[in-house]
């Protein structure tokens, strides 16, 4: 007699699921319903980068780039560095490109955690960073981020109670997903001191680097007093210019952090897409110009949205970078983010996230809703009418 054939997922990975993005996109499509869910723009990047890498493609830039990045791409990131931030990357040592900033977290977490170590996010935190720490085997402690009417509060104290002798690596996202908070220099230096004091490595995710509103100045944690050996700085393409498919990234940090991340990387990607890569070098070289733009269009469109939202009944919390816009729904017919984000499509024709579903305990996030406004100005006019009156 044989045994019919079962298989199942590992436990690590079959107690992670489906995500929050894939239920609510599929709503989108099944509901012809605006997606404001995801941050991707609907327009493409700067039109002499996109010809860059479709004269790469037509001359021969189609076979495997080096494990690390190609040259001139390493070489574009560490001069973009130093000319933004003051610190000092090698290109043949200290850099490593990457299949988007999302591999270069996990191969991070994978790469510098062992099993049993704790990981340290901050509440509510991006649906990779959990994963990441599940897939090493890690525990990951949240530090919540308080909202309020002025933003998203970080507590000192609460960072120095998640901490225990198990704590392994803190990872930091600033500007942050899906608040909208920039962690200004005092925040920082605090997070820098609990870091060199219990010997904490910190991987930082700073993919909304250029992406900061109203004069605010983005600083990276590893220009601090203590973190420049500590701290592997994680970026990307695809936010500053608007080619969130190319999925270009990388990590910068000492060459044992980057050996880390390399060792893990060489097993699973290998490499990224090699016509992209010096398409990359010249968005971060010649850039800065486009970006600026864009960072203008970006902050109109929060604005944009912001008033739609307001007028639909909902209470805005203000944000400071990146892409998505919090509300809450508390005052709303149906004031619980989950059911309302449900609803939204069919009354509505919008879809949202719920930001609970990025954080480990929902009550205190448990009437916010993610809005993306990353989209075109003609969307979130269409998106304002629509949600006026809202639920």
């Amino acid at each position: 007699m044989t045994t019919a054939f079962t298989s199942r997922a590992a436990s690590r990975v079959a107690s992670l699921g489906t995500t929050i993005f894939t239920e609510m996109t599929e709503l989108a499509a099944r509901t012809g319903s605006v997606n404001l869910g995801q941050g991707f723009p609907e327009t493409d990047g700067p039109p002499d980068v996109l010809a860059a890498a479709r004269h790469a493609l037509a001359h021969g830039a189609n076979q495997y780039p080096p494990l690390n990045g190609t040259p001139a791409l390493r070489l574009a990131i560490a001069q973009q560095r130093l000319r933004r931030y003051g610190t000092v990357y090698d290109p043949e040592t200290e850099i490593v490109v990457t299949s988007g900033a999302t591999e270069a977290i996990t191969a991070s977490v994978l790469g510098l955690c062992e099993p049993g170590d704790e990981v340290l996010v901050f509440d509510p935190a991006y649906d990779s960073y959990p994963a990441g720490a599940r897939l090493a085997g890690a525990t990951c402690r949240r530090v919540p981020l308080r909202p309020s009417p002025g933003g998203f509060d970080y507590d000192p104290d609460a960072l120095r109670t998640a901490v225990t002798p198990a704590s392994r690596l803190l990872l930091l996202n600033t500007p942050h997903n899906p608040t909208g908070k920039v962690f200004t220099h005092d925040e920082l230096a605090d997070i820098a001191e609990v870091c060199v004091r219990h010997n904490l490595i910190a991987v930082v995710d700073e993919v909304y680097e250029y992406l900061v509103y109203d004069g605010r100045k983005h600083i990276t944690l590893a220009s601090l007093p203590g973190m420049a050996d500590r701290t592997l700085t994680v970026s990307s393409a695809g936010k500053s210019f608007s080619l969130t498919g190319w999925k270009v990234g990388w990590a910068c940090g000492a060459t044992d952090l980057v050996s880390a991340v390399r060792s893990v990387k060489q097993y699973t990607t290998f490499a990224t897409a090699a016509p992209l890569q010096d398409a990359v070098a010249l968005a971060l070289s010649d850039g800065e110009a486009w970006v600026a733009e864009l960072r203008g269009t970006l902050q109109s469109n929060r604005d944009m949205l912001a008033r739609g939202l307001e007028a639909g009944g909902l209470n805005v919390v203000p944000a400071e970078g990146g892409y998505f816009l919090q509300a809450s729904v508390a005052r709303a017919n149906v004031p619980d983010a989950l059911e309302y984000c449900r609803l939204l499509p069919y009354r509505s024709k919008v879809v949202a996230i719920p930001t609970q579903a990025f954080a480990e305990h929902s009550r205190p996030y448990a009437s916010l809703v993610r809005f993306a406004f990353c989209k075109a100005p003609r969307t979130l006019a269409e998106v304002s009418d629509r949600l006026s009156p809202s639920l």
